[in-house]
């Protein structure tokens, strides 16, 4: 979610690093106090010996040590539409492509519009769409848990597994804080979504996630975690899905 950002800050608004680094840094003040967003911003602005930015010389191909693929094993064998992972699982993979892909752009069309609006007001937009995917994110993990502890007769305390996460985690952030109150409070939470703050903070949110996915599409740019975000948030919501006609198929 945050490479999407970061990609949608680089190809679609046009903006420069150290930009970028202040905007990271501002939202490092926020709802989004996390130590991925602190080391982004870091990240944006390092340079290297030669006075160039470093992010621009490394190669946009990421590995992956397998833990986001286990959870997608996982996820699948439960039955859990764990889609946050699982996309960003795959985004690796299709980075991983590089030679097809630079084959690929110079052959296959893409969008032709422009971002024209306004940038203060998208980059709110991009903020609260973040904010909201990762509330997302991590109400599917707490699903898989939920499920994973149901089928082994499991008895895990969320919240304490929540500030767990915060000793030294590589997604340690002030957010986990919120996620231990949630189940604090109620125990038996069925889904991060439906506590009272968290829906509060989506109310706020979904249309921005609205406004992100839909400029991406516009722009061309690639935004799969966002987009599975806005999916699976339209999906939980709905009381009637389109299930019945596959039923039917069957």
């Amino acid at each position: 979610l945050i490479c999407e950002a970061y990609h949608v800050m680089r190809d679609v608004l046009g903006m420069k690093q150290d930009e970028m680094a202040q905007v990271f840094d501002e939202w490092n003040k926020g709802e989004l106090d996390s130590f991925l967003i602190e080391i982004t911003r870091d990240i944006l602005k390092y340079k290297d010996i030669d006075g160039q930015y470093l992010l621009a010389k490394i190669r946009d191909t990421a590995g992956q040590k397998g833990t986001g693929k286990w959870t997608g094993i996982s996820a699948l064998e439960y039955g859990v539409p764990v889609t946050l992972i699982g996309e960003a699982v795959f985004a690796r993979c299709l980075s991983a492509l590089k030679e097809e892909r630079v084959v690929a752009s110079k052959s296959l069309p893409g969008a032709t519009a422009k971002f024209t609006g306004d940038k203060k007001q998208f980059l709110e937009h991009l903020r609260k769409a973040l904010y909201a995917s990762k509330i997302i994110s991590y109400a599917q993990g707490f699903m898989l848990l939920r499920e994973a502890a149901k089928s082994n007769n499991w008895n895990l305390n969320y919240g304490s597994i929540a500030l767990m996460w915060r000793g030294g985690c590589i997604i340690r952030s002030a957010f986990l804080g919120n996620i231990k109150e949630a189940f604090s409070k109620n125990p038996e939470l069925s889904n991060l979504l439906l506590d009272p703050y968290f829906t509060a903070r989506i109310k706020d949110s979904q249309q921005s996630m609205r406004e992100v996915v839909s400029a991406t599409a516009l722009y061309g740019v690639p935004a799969p975690a966002f987009a599975t975000a806005l999916s699976f948030y339209d999906g939980y919501r709905a009381p009637l899905l389109p299930a019945n006609l596959l039923q039917a198929q069957r």
